[in-house]
Formats: structure tokens, sequence, C-alpha cells
């Protein structure tokens, strides 16, 4: 896959969130929950918890029957510009994203959908090198050692899926990656020492690019600001869009969309981005751990 054919047709959900969290505010200030919302549109609360975040077109009728629901009158402008808003989302989904051939991936179509209209990602990962910088084989690795991903073909889709991430690197509309990384992701033995070996490699080709930025934390630098988890901030270009925080565990996948939650993750990545190895001594090690491993 090139990266023209990766960036072609990329869809954004920006519109759609900036939709849905319009329409967040107008519940909340009718002090109405989600469950209500739902029975109004007679849907469930998973439809409404969808709008709310993007991640699905709204209709024309829904978008009546919420507004109805949330005290904007027919002849309100707030109501207009609103309909207008869906359209334009609408619109803008209607050409084929490359990730949509991957139908067994489940959920982690929505995080693929939102990386592809991204036009930064900030990481600290402290079990497995990110999505972004995978090689084949480690995505591989990591999918095999998943008890989700049972179907052989379903494995096959996982790891294209993930390569096929990776051109938003060097397409024309290239994504800036800032990636933090625990010494332990590069001293796990993901598929073995030769798919290691590789991994390590991959990185420091990437490390060199001028979009990535890429800095390991040391084991002798001790405790640190995220020993909680792995998470991941997505931003994006347009004007007063916010940053949505990704963080997934063994049962759920996470999606912090407040500016509270954003801002909280803005604080970790800072702390431990500065308290970790520098670019430059990062290719350093990298460096050493590749010869150390041959």
């Amino acid at each position: 896959m090139t990266g023209q054919q990766a960036g072609a047709g990329r869809k954004s959900t920006v519109l759609g969130r900036k939709l849905g969290g319009e329409l967040l505010k107008l519940r909340d200030a009718q002090g109405l929950t989600q469950p209500q919302a739902a029975r109004h549109l007679t849907a469930t609360q998973t439809k409404i918890a969808k709008i709310e975040r993007g991640v699905v077109p709204v209709r024309d009728p829904d978008l009546h029957a919420l507004c109805d629901l949330y005290g904007v009158e027919r002849a309100d402008a707030t109501r207009d510009r609103l309909l207008a808003l869906a359209k334009a989302d609408r619109e803008r989904r209607r050409a084929k994203g490359w990730w949509e051939e991957y139908t067994d991936l489940g959920d982690l179509l929505e995080y693929i959908q939102l990386e592809a209209g991204a036009s930064s990602v900030r990481t600290f990962q402290n079990q497995l090198v990110p999505g972004l910088l995978q090689t084949p084989e480690y995505a591989r690795a990591v999918a095999v050692a998943d008890d989700v991903w049972e179907d052989p073909d379903h494995v096959d889709q996982f790891v294209a899926a993930r390569v096929g991430r990776q051109a938003r690197l060097t397409d024309g509309e290239t994504l800036e990656l800032w990636a933090v990384l625990s010494e332990a992701v590069l001293r796990q033995q993901v598929g073995g020492p030769t798919v290691m070996q590789a991994q390590l490699e991959r990185l420091l080709e990437v490390s060199a690019m001028p979009n990535v930025k890429l800095q390991v934390w040391p084991f002798e630098a001790g405790a640190h600001a995220s020993m909680s988890g792995p998470f991941v901030i997505v931003g994006f270009e347009e004007p007063a869009s916010t940053d949505v925080v990704y963080v997934e565990t063994a049962s759920s996948r996470l999606w912090l969309e407040s500016e509270e939650d954003a801002n909280r993750h803005r604080g970790l990545f800072d702390s431990v981005r500065r308290k970790a190895l520098s670019p430059e001594d990062t290719r350093a090690r990298l460096s050493s751990l590749i010869k150390e491993n041959r």
C-alpha cells in the first residue's frame, strides 16, 4: 500500500465529534440521560453514545427528534446550524477509507478511523511498541498471543490493518508522532530474538524521520507519573477541536474526550517526555541494544 493510496479517501470524524459534543451539551442542559434520549429515538443507549462521540453520522429525522427533546425550537438558528453540521459530516464520511475492507477488527476500526483524520499522535507505552511503528512480524506475534484473535484470517486482517496505518507517517498529509517508550518495551522478547532484533532496527530507522520523535524511559530513571498504564493522545488540526485520549484495557477501549481528560494526559505525557532520554540518547540506546542482541 503506497502513501498515496492510504491518503486517498481519508475521512475525518472531527465534524461528527463536534456535532456529538454539542448534542451532549444540550442533553446535559436538560438534565437528561443517554437512556432517556435513546427511548425518545426508540434506539439503544449505545447509539446515543456513538452519536455523542461522533462515531456514527446522524440522520436528519434523528437530529430533529433530539432537538425536540432538548428544547431546540424549529425556528431556532441552533437547529439549522446543527442540521448543516450533520450534513457536512455525512458528506465527508461518504468517501471510502482503506480500512473498511477489514471487517473483523471490531472496535479497533473506530480508533483507526480517528487516527486517519488526525494531525498528531502522542503516546506513552510501557508494554508494546506503538502500532504505527511495529514490523509485520512483531504485529503478528502480538495478535497470536492475544486470545481475542483465534481465527488465522482475523490475525491476517489485524496485521494488514496495522501495516496500512503506517502509511500516515509518509503520505502527503504526514502524521506527527511523538512516542515515549519504557525500556521494558525494547527488552520484551515479543516474537523471539529475530523478530525483536528487526523491530529494534525498525525503531532506529523511523527515529530519524522528521515527523517522528522517539524517546525511551530508561530503567535507571525509576518511577514516573504514567506508571498506571499506556495511553494515546490524538490531536487534530481543525480549530477548537479537543484532543481525544484513547486508553485500552484487557476488557475495554476507553475514549476520553473532555478538555479535563485531555489536559490531564497532556500533563502526564509532558512529565515523562521531559525526564526520558532525549531523541539523540534514545538512538544511542537503540544502537547499543541492537549490538547487544546480535
